[in-house]
C-alpha cells in the first residue's frame, strides 16, 4: 500500500485567497488550499505505477505532469488542507487499482435460439405486410 506520510512530504501545499463574494474577512485571509504533486519527480511510485496514474488522471494533470487540487469548502485553512489531502489520497488509491481481466464466456445455446426465433418472427411479420402474389 502507499505510504501517506511520504506522499504528503512530496506534495506542495499553498494557501491562497478564496475567490467569490464575502465580507471583510475574505479579503485578508488565505483559507483556500492548493495541493501540487509532481508525479514525475515522485520517489514513492515505480515506473509502472506512475504510468497507470498518468493514464487514469491524464485529464487532471498539467502538461508538465503535475497534479493540482484545490479546496475552499471550509472557512478554516486547516480543514481545507485535510479535505484536499483526503481527496488526493482517494484519487491516488483509485487510479492505482488494476481492472479485472474479462474472462470471455461462451454464448448459451438458449440465447442463440431465442435470438434466431425473434428474427424469424420479425421476418414473418414483415413478409405478411406485402401484397399477396397472385398468379
Amino acid at each position: 500500500m502507499i505510504n501517506k506520510e511520504t506522499l504528503l512530504q512530496e506534495a506542495v501545499f499553498k494557501a491562497v485567497r478564496s475567490s467569490g463574494s464575502g465580507g471583510q474577512h475574505v479579503n485578508k485571509v488565505a483559507s483556500k488550499v492548493e495541493l501540487m504533486f509532481d508525479l514525475e519527480a515522485s520517489l514513492v511510485f515505480n515506473d509502472g505505477e506512475k504510468q497507470r496514474i498518468k493514464e487514469k488522471l491524464k485529464h487532471r494533470l498539467t502538461t508538465k505532469g503535475v497534479l493540482v487540487l484545490q479546496c475552499d469548502e471550509s472557512r478554516s485553512q486547516h480543514k481545507n488542507k485535510e479535505l484536499v489531502a483526503k481527496r488526493f489520497f482517494d484519487l491516488i488509491r483509485t487510479s492505482l487499482v488494476r481492472p479485472k481481466k474479462r474472462v470471455p464466456t461462451k454464448v448459451p445455446k438458449a440465447v442463440i435460439r431465442k435470438r434466431l426465433k425473434s428474427k424469424r418472427i420479425r421476418s414473418d411479420r414483415k413478409e405478411n405486410r406485402k401484397k399477396p402474389d397472385i398468379d
